[in-house]
Protein backbone atom coordinates (compact mmCIF):
# COMPACT_ATOMS: atom_id res chain seq x y z
CA UNK A 1 0.00 0.00 0.00
CA UNK A 2 1.81 3.10 -1.25
CA UNK A 3 1.29 6.50 0.32
CA UNK A 4 0.77 9.66 -1.69
CA UNK A 5 2.21 11.71 1.17
CA UNK A 6 5.87 11.72 0.21
CA UNK A 7 8.62 14.32 0.32
CA UNK A 8 7.65 17.89 1.09
CA UNK A 9 3.93 17.11 1.41
CA UNK A 10 4.71 14.54 4.13
CA UNK A 11 6.80 17.12 5.99
CA UNK A 12 4.00 19.69 5.79
CA UNK A 13 1.42 17.20 7.07
CA UNK A 14 3.71 16.03 9.87
CA UNK A 15 4.25 19.66 10.91
CA UNK A 16 0.50 20.32 10.82
CA UNK A 17 -0.24 17.27 13.00
CA UNK A 18 2.55 18.20 15.42
CA UNK A 19 1.13 21.71 15.89
CA UNK A 20 -2.33 20.20 16.40
CA UNK A 21 -0.81 18.04 19.15
CA UNK A 22 0.87 21.03 20.79
CA UNK A 23 -2.32 23.10 20.68
CA UNK A 24 -4.46 20.28 22.04
CA UNK A 25 -2.01 19.53 24.86
CA UNK A 26 -1.86 23.22 25.77
CA UNK A 27 -5.66 23.58 25.76
CA UNK A 28 -6.48 20.35 27.57
CA UNK A 29 -3.56 19.68 29.95
CA UNK A 30 -2.87 22.00 32.89
CA UNK A 31 0.51 20.40 33.58
CA UNK A 32 1.62 20.99 29.97
CA UNK A 33 0.51 24.63 30.15
CA UNK A 34 2.55 25.12 33.32
CA UNK A 35 5.59 23.47 31.75
CA UNK A 36 5.27 25.60 28.60
CA UNK A 37 5.33 28.74 30.78
CA UNK A 38 8.34 27.35 32.61
CA UNK A 39 10.03 26.77 29.26
CA UNK A 40 9.22 30.29 28.04
CA UNK A 41 11.22 31.62 30.98
CA UNK A 42 13.86 28.90 31.36
CA UNK A 43 14.91 28.42 27.71
CA UNK A 44 16.01 32.04 27.14
CA UNK A 45 17.54 32.03 30.63
CA UNK A 46 19.44 28.85 29.80
CA UNK A 47 20.90 30.45 26.69
CA UNK A 48 21.87 33.50 28.71
CA UNK A 49 23.31 31.72 31.75
CA UNK A 50 25.14 28.96 29.91
CA UNK A 51 28.80 29.84 29.50
CA UNK A 52 29.42 27.64 26.46
CA UNK A 53 27.55 25.47 24.01
CA UNK A 54 27.55 22.42 26.26
CA UNK A 55 26.10 24.30 29.23
CA UNK A 56 23.48 25.95 27.04
CA UNK A 57 22.52 22.62 25.49
CA UNK A 58 22.18 20.97 28.89
CA UNK A 59 20.19 23.82 30.43
CA UNK A 60 17.83 24.22 27.48
CA UNK A 61 17.69 20.52 26.61
CA UNK A 62 16.70 19.51 30.13
CA UNK A 63 13.73 21.89 29.96
CA UNK A 64 12.66 20.71 26.52
CA UNK A 65 12.91 17.12 27.76
CA UNK A 66 10.22 17.92 30.34
CA UNK A 67 7.87 19.00 27.53
CA UNK A 68 8.69 15.90 25.48
CA UNK A 69 8.04 13.53 28.38
CA UNK A 70 4.84 15.37 29.33
CA UNK A 71 3.55 14.99 25.77
CA UNK A 72 4.34 11.26 25.82
CA UNK A 73 2.69 10.90 29.23
CA UNK A 74 -0.41 12.67 27.94
CA UNK A 75 -0.46 10.35 24.95
CA UNK A 76 -0.31 7.32 27.26
CA UNK A 77 -3.11 8.72 29.43
CA UNK A 78 -5.30 9.40 26.40
CA UNK A 79 -4.81 5.92 24.97
CA UNK A 80 -5.55 4.32 28.35
CA UNK A 81 -8.70 6.44 28.70
CA UNK A 82 -9.73 5.59 25.14
CA UNK A 83 -9.50 1.87 25.86
CA UNK A 84 -11.78 2.21 28.87
CA UNK A 85 -12.50 4.23 31.96
CA UNK A 86 -13.05 1.24 34.25
CA UNK A 87 -10.36 0.73 36.87
CA UNK A 88 -7.73 -1.79 35.87
CA UNK A 89 -4.37 -2.37 37.49
CA UNK A 90 -2.49 -2.19 34.16
CA UNK A 91 -4.18 1.09 33.24
CA UNK A 92 -3.21 2.50 36.63
CA UNK A 93 0.35 1.26 36.23
CA UNK A 94 0.67 2.81 32.77
CA UNK A 95 -0.55 6.17 34.04
CA UNK A 96 1.63 6.00 37.15
CA UNK A 97 4.72 5.14 35.09
CA UNK A 98 4.03 8.02 32.72
CA UNK A 99 3.73 10.33 35.69
CA UNK A 100 6.97 8.93 37.13
CA UNK A 101 8.69 9.66 33.81
CA UNK A 102 7.62 13.30 33.99
CA UNK A 103 8.76 13.51 37.61
CA UNK A 104 12.13 12.02 36.65
CA UNK A 105 12.53 14.58 33.85
CA UNK A 106 11.78 17.35 36.35
CA UNK A 107 14.41 15.98 38.77
CA UNK A 108 16.92 15.72 35.93
CA UNK A 109 16.30 19.34 34.92
CA UNK A 110 16.71 20.52 38.51
CA UNK A 111 19.97 18.57 38.85
CA UNK A 112 21.33 19.94 35.57
CA UNK A 113 20.46 23.53 36.46
CA UNK A 114 21.87 23.24 39.97
CA UNK A 115 25.07 21.49 38.90
CA UNK A 116 25.78 24.07 36.18
CA UNK A 117 24.71 27.23 38.00
CA UNK A 118 25.76 26.47 41.59
CA UNK A 119 29.50 27.03 41.01
CA UNK A 120 28.77 30.42 39.41
CA UNK A 121 26.91 31.73 42.46
CA UNK A 122 28.75 30.12 45.36
CA UNK A 123 32.15 31.56 46.29
CA UNK A 124 35.08 29.15 46.01
CA UNK A 125 37.33 28.36 48.96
Amino acid sequence: MASNNLGFKRILLATKYSWQGFRTAYRKEEAFRQEVWLALVAVPLGFYLGHDGVERALLVGSILLILIVELLNTGIENVVDRVGTDLHKLSGRAKDMGSAAVFTALILAAMVWLSILWPHFVPHG
